[in-house]
């Protein structure tokens, strides 16, 4: 277990985290007061990619899907709208090409999660 010290509002947090594949060995850590960290969420499935992936460059909301796999776009057409913050983004085509979807209309993506592919 390693602790840290999170400040969330201007308010500081005491946690500790489990190192995944830690050393079975290892002395158990005293117990502590502080709330403990979630396990992350399982990686989901690679998409196989063909062509240029479009990245989501923040994480966020899938809001809207302007683009069906198979359309042809030029570059800076809209792709996706990608909600974060309560903001709207907009990701554009970096190129022109034939394009295959990979996430879905309310879909929740990582930054670097590949939202479509332009080939």
């Amino acid at each position: 277990m390693r602790k840290f010290i999170v400040n969330v509002n201007g308010n500081s947090y005491e946690v500790e985290v489990e190192e995944v594949g830690a050393s079975a060995a290892a002395p158990a850590p005293a117990a502590a007061a502080a709330p403990k960290a979630a396990a992350p969420a399982p990686k989901k499935a690679a998409a196989p990619l063909n062509g240029v992936p479009v990245k989501a460059p923040m994480p966020g909301n899938v809001l809207d899907i302007k683009v069906s796999s198979g359309a042809t776009v030029k570059a800076g057409d809209t792709l996706v709208i990608l909600e974060a913050m309560k903001m709207e983004n907009e990701i554009k085509a970096p190129q022109a090409g034939v394009v295959t979807v990979v996430v879905s209309k309310g879909s929740t993506v990582n930054t670097g999660d590949v939202l479509v592919t332009i080939a």
